[in-house]
């Protein structure tokens, strides 16, 4: 049993469904990760983390993919299951 609910994508309104059709659309995927989710109880915040996220990965020096791959050896090396 989870400790809070979330808000799934389907019972979304307001900013989050905003902020859920942003992340689907700029992933070009059809889902949203719990991460996000987890977020939902407080629609500013999430609006926030993932502003910040789309901000910190615009291709600049670095491509898209560069960061990705740093994110992901980041997260096995910090041992992250998630």
């Amino acid at each position: 049993m989870a400790l809070y609910r979330t808000i799934s994508p389907a019972e979304a309104t307001g900013k989050v469904k905003e902020v859920y059709e942003d992340i689907m659309a700029t992933k070009k995927i059809d889902f949203i990760f719990n991460f996000w989710q987890a977020l939902s109880n407080n629609p500013d915040h999430l609006a926030a983390i993932w502003q910040k996220l789309k901000t910190v990965m615009q291709p600049a020096k670095l491509d898209l993919l560069t960061k990705e791959i740093i994110v992901l050896v980041v997260s096995i090396t910090n041992n992250c299951i998630y």
